[in-house]
């Protein structure tokens, strides 16, 4: 059984939380945040503290924090055998003794619902011993571990901003349009997960499909006198743009 700490109470901190405790072969035996209302919900199931210097011996000390203070935190704690490792994509792997990095590259929202065994654990450490011991922690949570180092992890990180939070704000846009003449945006979830779906054996370049591949300049003209705002008008001249050229 191996015994986690975690440092913080946000999104990822919360469904890390979840996915130990409900493996059955990991503990988190605390919880720390500096603020003490946040730690309520988390002291139903264990221990929490407002006190770096109060925190447990751990076998893994799992920073899910802002990226800004993850140093700054990590240089606080004091421990004999611990391995202090944090889950930022950006950052990279600290410099510090028994460091590493536990990458769960998802999508986390506190009330959603996830697979933890499909989400992707990217891992790396400052010696093989600290990796061997992060990669018997991962596999208790997931069936999806892979090795990448600092730069490699910052690269998928860039990727990811792509496909998940500027595709979410697309969708954020198109439920605006739709609002703008009283349509449901749920008319178009079909749509959405047909697209998703398609990329599961296809290379998203050879799906492409819409009015900007097929040069449809009429389509184009038309749907940009449509648009009132002029920053959705800017986000559609430049994709449709980059579609063109990609497919040049």
């Amino acid at each position: 059984m191996f015994s986690i700490v975690i440092l913080g109470t946000g999104n990822v901190a919360t469904h890390m939380f979840q996915a130990f405790q409900a493996s059955g072969e990991c503990s988190v035996i605390q919880v720390y945040n500096h603020q003490p209302d946040s730690l309520q919900t988390f002291g139903k199931f264990t221990a929490t503290t407002t006190n770096l210097s109060e925190l447990e011996q751990a076998d893994l000390y799992l920073l899910c924090l802002k990226d800004d203070v993850i140093e700054a935190v990590a240089n606080q704690i004091e421990t004999n055998s611990g391995i202090i490792a944090h889950t930022s994509g950006s950052q990279s792997i600290m410099k510090s003794a028994d460091s590493g990095v536990f990458y769960p590259l998802q999508t986390f929202s506190k009330g959603s619902k996830l697979g933890y065994s499909k989400i992707p654990i990217c891992l790396e450490a400052n010696s093989e011993e600290n990796l061997k011991i992060l990669k018997a922690i991962a596999k208790c949570i997931s069936t999806e571990i892979f090795e990448i180092n600092s730069t490699q992890r910052q690269t998928l990180h860039l990727s990811a901003v792509f496909v998940c939070n500027f595709t979410n704000h697309l969708y954020s846009i198109g439920e605006s349009i739709c609002k703008e003449d009283d349509m449901p945006f749920d008319i178009l979830k079909a749509l959405i997960q047909e697209t998703s779906k398609k990329i599961e054996s296809n290379s998203p370049s050879d799906v492409q499909t819409g009015p900007a591949i097929r040069r449809d300049q009429s389509t184009i003209k038309r749907h940009l006198g449509q648009l009132n705002n002029k920053t959705h008008k800017d986000i559609y001249q430049l994709l449709t743009q980059s579609i063109i050229q990609k497919h040049d």
